[in-house]
C-alpha cells in the first residue's frame, strides 16, 4: 500500500524570530551595565554579532535545502515572515533611544565606544530588513524600508539599490560590486559618493520624466532624508544636543557595516559582454552566497544572494541556493571582519575568485592599474 507524501514544511519556521535577538541585545547590556555599573557590558551586542555568532555558524554549519516550487506561493502569501520584519524596526528604535540616553549619561571611553558600535550594528543590520521591505510592491513595505533607514541617513540606499545596483550588479559601472585588488578602504568612498551621486541622477531623471522638478515632495530620497532630520531632531530634543556626535557617529558605524557587506557579495565577479555588445544578464555566477544556516537566519537569507539578483521580489524564506554560484568560506559575519584586513581577505579570496574563472583573472571585475598578482598584497 502506497504511503501519501507528507507536505513540505519551514523546518526553519521556528528559527526565523531570532533574528529579532540582534536589536534586543542593547537591552541585555543595559541590564548588565547597570546591575554591574561597567562600561564594558556595553560592548555585548559587538561581541555577539562579530564574535558569537560566527562561532556558532562553524559549529552548526549550512543549510542547502530549497523550498519545494509548489511551496513558495504559500509560503509567499503567509504573514508570519512579514511580521518578523516589521516586528524588527519598532526594536530597533528602541535600541536606539535605550543606547542614547546611556550616552549621555556618559559611559567614559570604553562605554562609549560600545555603544557607537552597538547602535551602529543594529542600524546596520536593520539596512538589511529595510532591503527586504524595499524590494516589495506593498506600498506600506516600501515606506517601512525609509523609516528603516532613517538613523543612518542612508534613504538614497533605497533608490540606488533597486534602480541602480539590481542593474549594474557586477559591472564596472556598479559602485556597489567591488573589484579583484581593491580593498575594503578603498572601495568604501567609491561606493559611498558613488551610490549617492547615482541615487540622486536616478531620482532626478525620474522626476523630469514626469515633467516635474526633482525637489518635489514624492522624491523618494528627499522624503527618507526628511525622516532621518526628524529621528535626529527628536532624539537631541529629548536627549540634549550632546546625543548629535553619538548619532553621527552610529549612523556611520552602521552605513559602513552596509557597505561592509556590499563589498564582499560580488568581489571581483564579472558578467560578461555579449556579442551585441551588452553585458549578459545576471545568474548564480554573479554572487558570492553563504549556506551558513545561523547567519542566514539572522539576515533574513541575504546570503542566498544569487536567487535574490535573479528574483528580487522574492521574500527571504523562499529564497534558493544554487550549485553555480560562488561560495564563501564562512558566513557574512566571519568575512566581513576579514574584508578590513586587506592582506588576508586577497590571500583568502583572490585564489577562490581565480578559480572560479578558471584561472583567468581577464573574466574577472579587476581594480584599475596593472593586473592584480599576490593575493597578499592590496592596492
Amino acid at each position: 500500500m502506497a504511503v501519501a507524501a507528507l507536505p513540505w514544511r519551514d523546518r526553519k519556521r521556528p528559527l526565523w524570530p531570532l533574528a529579532l535577538v540582534v536589536p534586543g541585545l542593547p537591552f541585555a547590556a543595559l541590564l548588565f551595565a547597570t546591575a554591574t555599573s561597567s562600561p564594558w557590558f556595553w560592548w555585548l551586542t559587538p561581541v555577539v554579532i562579530l564574535g558569537v555568532i560566527p562561532l556558532v555558524d562553524l559549529l552548526v554549519g549550512d543549510d542547502r535545502a530549497n523550498p519545494p516550487d509548489e511551496a513558495v506561493p504559500a509560503l509567499q502569501a503567509s504573514p508570519y515572515y512579514r511580521w518578523i520584519t516589521y516586528l524588527f524596526l519598532p526594536a530597533q528604535y528602541a535600541a536606539l533611544a535605550v543606547t542614547c540616553a546611556a550616552w549621555v549619561r556618559g559611559p567614559g571611553v570604553i562605554g562609549g565606544v560600545g555603544l557607537v558600535l552597538t547602535a551602529g550594528l543594529v542600524n546596520g543590520i536593520a539596512i538589511n530588513t529595510a532591503h527586504e521591505l524595499g524590494h516589495k510592491r506593498e506600498t506600506a513595505e516600501r515606506w517601512l524600508s525609509k523609516i528603516a533607514l532613517a538613523p543612518t541617513g542612508y534613504g538614497h540606499f533605497f533608490v540606488e539599490h533597486n534602480r541602480g545596483h539590481h542593474v549594474r550588479v557586477a559591472t564596472p559601472e556598479d559602485p556597489a560590486s567591488s573589484r579583484l585588488g581593491e580593498s575594503f578602504w578603498r572601495f568604501w568612498p567609491r561606493t559611498v559618493l558613488g551610490s549617492l551621486r547615482s541615487a540622486w541622477r536616478l531620482e532626478t531623471s525620474r522626476h523630469r520624466l514626469r515633467g516635474r522638478s526633482p525637489w518635489h515632495p514624492r522624491n523618494d530620497i528627499l522624503n527618507a532624508w526628511v525622516m532621518t532630520v526628524a529621528v535626529l531632531g527628536l532624539l537631541i530634543g529629548v536627549f540634549g544636543v550632546r546625543a548629535l556626535p553619538f548619532l553621527l557617529l552610529q549612523a556611520v558605524v552602521g552605513f559602513t557595516t552596509l557597505e561592509a557587506v556590499n563589498y564582499l557579495e560580488h568581489y571581483g565577479l564579472l558578467r560578461q559582454r555579449t556579442a551585441t555588445g551588452r553585458y549578459e544578464g545576471v545568474d548564480p555566477r554573479h554572487s558570492w552566497n553563504s549556506d551558513r544556516l545561523t547567519t542566514n537566519v539572522f539576515l533574513f537569507q541575504l546570503q542566498r544572494h544569487s536567487d535574490h539578483h535573479a528574483n528580487p521580489l522574492r521574500r527571504y524564506q523562499t529564497l534558493r541556493t544554487f550549485d553555480a554560484s560562488p561560495q564563501l568560506p564562512a558566513g557574512y559575519a566571519t568575512m566581513l571582519l576579514v574584508a578590513l584586513i586587506p592582506p588576508l581577505w586577497r590571500r583568502i579570496m583572490d585564489p577562490r575568485l581565480l578559480a572560479h574563472y578558471g584561472g583567468d583573472a581577464g573574466l574577472t571585475n579587476r581594480a584599475p592599474g596593472p593586473p592584480a598578482g599576490d593575493p597578499g598584497r592590496s592596492r
